[in-house]
């Protein structure tokens, strides 16, 4: 197909199902010929682009990310409106603040506490709150950025939650060595507050998840979240009913090995320049 107007296509992507991924696709179609507008469904595993370039360029920046990307459907459409979803952006934006600021705001306050309560699962919760800080960050920091900018910044969050997570590993395997004493009653008590701010994330993103972006990507990761929280909150439970250190540090690896999967995924984003025309082999991914 030629460049002469715009195309809609649809492409299946089944290893496409969190956050990572997402931000992987957009960096490798930003910036193409004529632009494009990308809509995600991470349950259905498939992308909707309108776009001016040809479809071949699209398939040939997606296959290096070895997400198993393939054209479903391509059909011509007509031009997007310009600046018709200025009032939905801004909203939307509004949203990420806010989600960024809880997230910020908590990632503190369980970092804190969790030391205080001598909490493994706390402190990895609260990298785990860090985690979904820098995706919104990011999603943020994105919007207008070049793609340098963009890929560097991706990088500079997955290497901080890299380190964040391995120190939390390190400190599960100290606390298993030389003895902890979890505060159980702390312990519930802060994932009871991270429940109640992921929660409040929740109900935010679900007012916006149909505008595609990442708002259903974030919906999802606010999603498993709060399964995050209540894991804590069993283990203090348990902690207060064995009187056993072993509940809090098995959760606290779990969620820390979690994060440090999710660094993972984000530092794979150099591995999708833009304008990259060689599929490399696929990569297995997993759950987001």
């Amino acid at each position: 197909m030629g460049t002469a107007g715009f195309l809609r296509s649809v492409f299946a992507v089944p290893k496409m199902d969190c956050p990572s991924e997402e931000n992987l696709i957009r960096m490798a179609l930003q910036d193409l010929p004529g632009g494009a507008r990308l809509e995600f469904d991470l349950a259905g595993r498939r992308l909707t682009a309108v776009h001016e370039a040809p479809v071949a360029v699209l398939l040939e920046r997606l296959g290096p990310l070895g997400l198993g990307a393939v054209l479903v459907d391509s059909v011509p459409t007509a031009a997007p409106a310009a600046g018709s979803d200025d009032g939905a952006d801004r909203a939307e934006a509004r949203t990420l603040r806010l989600l960024l600021a809880i997230n910020g705001a908590m990632f503190v306050v369980e970092l804190v506490l969790g030391w205080l309560a001598e909490s493994a699962g706390l402190l990895a919760d609260s990298l785990d709150m860090f985690a979904d800080a820098a995706v919104y960050g990011l999603a943020l920091y994105a919007v207008g950025r070049a793609a340098r900018l963009k890929t560097r910044a991706a990088h500079l969050a997955g290497w901080l939650q890299a380190l964040l997570a391995l120190g939390a590993l390190t400190e599960v395997v100290r606390r298993f060595v030389f003895g902890s004493e979890p505060e159980s009653a702390l312990m519930m008590g802060v994932a009871l507050l991270a429940l109640a701010a992921n929660v409040t994330c929740l109900g935010l993103v679900a007012r916006q998840r149909d505008r595609g972006a990442h708002m259903k990507a974030s919906y999802i990761f606010a999603a498993n979240d709060v399964i995050a929280n209540l894991g804590v909150i069993a283990a203090g439970a348990l902690v207060a009913w064995t009187g056993s250190r072993i509940p809090d540090l098995a959760v606290g690896c779990v969620i820390a090995a979690v994060v440090l999967h999710g660094a993972w995924r984000i530092l794979r984003l150099r591995e999708a320049p833009a304008g990259a025309g060689t599929a490399q082999p696929n990569e297995p991914i997993g759950p987001g």
